[in-house]
């Protein structure tokens, strides 16, 4: 059994109120890094094991340019968002249980990145295969 993992942008937040509060420029607008629809895959096989290039060249469906997205062709995973979900792509690419008994399927996952004021939510999705 082999597995990949597939990570997709649910959604994009922005908490004004907060950055109001907190930020040392309260007008910065929501992640450009990600675009809600976002859809990357990680891999080991053939070859080629994205997770140690920290996503670099995942990215397979943006509504952006390729090129100015984190995950694509030039650019890493931002570091925040890493940091929050490169732990459980990794598990998901060793076959392992991403969340059993706290999502509806052990295989899938929402979580987002540390970005206290405009969080990314990500889905992140172990897939199994011959």
């Amino acid at each position: 059994m082999k597995h990949k993992v597939i990570v997709s942008v649910l959604d994009k937040k922005l908490y004004p109120e907060l950055q109001k509060q907190y930020c040392a420029d309260p007008d910065v607008d929501p992640c450009p890094c990600y675009n809600v629809g976002d859809t990357f895959v990680f891999e080991r096989d053939n070859g080629r094991d994205a997770f140690w290039h920290m996503g670099i060249n995942t990215l397979t469906k943006t509504t952006a340019d390729p090129k100015t997205v984190a995950g694509g062709p030039n650019i890493p995973f931002c570091s925040e968002a890493w940091d929050a979900i490169s732990r459980y792509i990794y598990t998901g690419l060793q076959g392992g249980s991403i969340m059993r008994g706290w999502m509806q399927k052990e295989n899938e996952m929402i979580t987002c990145c540390n970005d206290g004021t405009r969080p990314v939510i990500f889905k992140i999705e172990r897939v199994d295969y011959e």
